[in-house]
């Protein structure tokens, strides 16, 4: 199976969430060969899917954002990202993440006594991922495992039974060895911090084209402006008034690619009061200007804005 290089754009809907469905309900599983590289941007950008997520790093360094967390994964080093946790993955050159994504309803259901007593504990705890290296026993143990399912994935008859026997040996080496305790379940309070975040964000992307000041968007939400801050801070590594920028200059990507019109109109279609100002922050994000990018957008290979 070679590299995917069809599905190279992350769509999400207004909370991160992303639409794509992995697999199907009868077998809610999906493998995917990838090359950070090739998306936009070189990154998967921020989404959340309620499945979870084992990635390999064949090729190539991956540096993974979860939360306020930073990991850097080189080759043969592998993560688990859990249930509903916001991530990104960035590259600086080609690099290959042979990766899962698959609801755990696919080896048991949830009145199960194994569903309850082996799965739920760690969808419910507040680990949001693991990182793997072949340098620890147990760790080494999931990596070779997670090969043993992507070379099961090439075989055309009996794939499905062969994945679930050894996702279900996957999940039996991260339970005996993640520390779950009445500790590490989720605070009701992260969750409903991860709710107004998405809610900040909601209103971002329906009024960006208008004047949206930072206690704009924390009333949405009914909190102070560096509470905004602090949850921007924390898990998109960023301030709201910088998403809210980066967002309308990607939107302002889309329509110079894909319209005719004018610099000038553009930037006031896409909030920004200050084409200078828009100017600078273009080629600061996209390294050209308004005007270069249009040009290259028509180019082959130039990647462009996901819609």
């Amino acid at each position: 199976m070679g590299i995917n290089d069809q599905y190279t754009k992350i769509i999400i809907d207004e909370t991160l969430r992303e639409t794509v469905c992995h697999g199907t309900e009868e077998y809610p599983f999906q493998y995917y060969l990838e090359d950070i590289w090739l998306f936009d941007f070189h990154c998967i950008d921020w989404h959340w899917h309620s499945e979870v997520e084992f990635v390999f790093v064949e090729k190539g360094t991956a540096t993974v954002l979860i939360g306020s967390d930073r990991y850097i994964l080189n080759a043969r080093m592998g993560i688990f990202i859990n249930s509903q946790v916001i991530h990104r993955f960035e590259a600086r050159e080609s690099t290959i993440i042979p990766n899962i994504v698959f609801s755990p309803l696919l080896l048991f259901h949830k009145e199960s006594l194994i569903y309850q007593k082996y799965i739920q504990p760690i969808l419910s705890s507040s680990i949001e991922c693991l990182i793997f290296s072949s340098d620890i026993p147990w760790q080494n143990d999931i990596l070779n495992t997670l090969l043993s399912i992507f070379s099961v994935q090439e075989k055309e008859h009996g794939c499905e039974i062969k994945t679930a026997e050894h996702i279900l040996k996957l999940w039996d080496i991260l339970y005996n060895n993640m520390c779950l305790t009445e500790n590490t379940v989720v605070p009701h309070t992260s969750a409903h911090a991860r709710s107004l975040l998405q809610i900040m964000m909601q209103y971002i992307h329906k009024n960006y084209s208008h004047h949206i000041s930072l206690d704009d968007i924390a009333q949405t939400v009914s909190l102070s402006k560096s509470s905004a801050l602090n949850l921007f801070n924390k898990y998109l590594h960023t301030t709201p008034v910088s998403y809210l920028v980066n967002y309308r200059l990607k939107q302002a990507a889309k329509l110079l690619a894909a319209t005719e019109n004018g610099v000038y109109s553009i930037a006031q279609d896409t909030g920004f009061e200050n084409v200078g100002y828009f100017c600078r922050k273009f080629k600061e994000l996209f390294q050209l200007t308004p005007s270069e990018y249009r040009k290259a957008s028509s180019t082959a290979g130039f990647y462009q804005v996901s819609p």
